[in-house]
């Protein structure tokens, strides 16, 4: 029997052959959904799928695109974010 904590489905299951030709199985952490726009919900490029253990690590310029609103709008928001302010400013 497994352990109490591998038997809910939290952990992904991989499947693994070994050196010794034996079928095991890994449990694995989930890979979190995609990034999405605040404004209009698209999926954001440039944003890595990565579990927060690893994301932590990357480098800034990894994690986000570095621009106004970059990590929480799409281009095409912040696009049209950055026309209303400079018309309303």
């Amino acid at each position: 029997m497994t352990k109490p904590m591998h038997r809910s489905r939290t952990l992904r299951r991989k499947k693994v052959r070994t050196p010794g030709n034996r079928l095991v199985t890994h449990f694995l952490k989930r890979k979190p959904k995609i990034a999405k726009c605040a404004r209009c919900g698209n999926p954001l490029h440039g944003i890595p799928r990565k579990i927060p253990s690893i994301f932590r690590n990357l480098a800034k310029t990894k994690k986000k695109p570095q621009r106004p609103y970059g990590g929480n709008l799409c281009s095409r928001c912040m696009r049209e974010v950055m026309k209303e302010k400079a018309r309303n400013a």
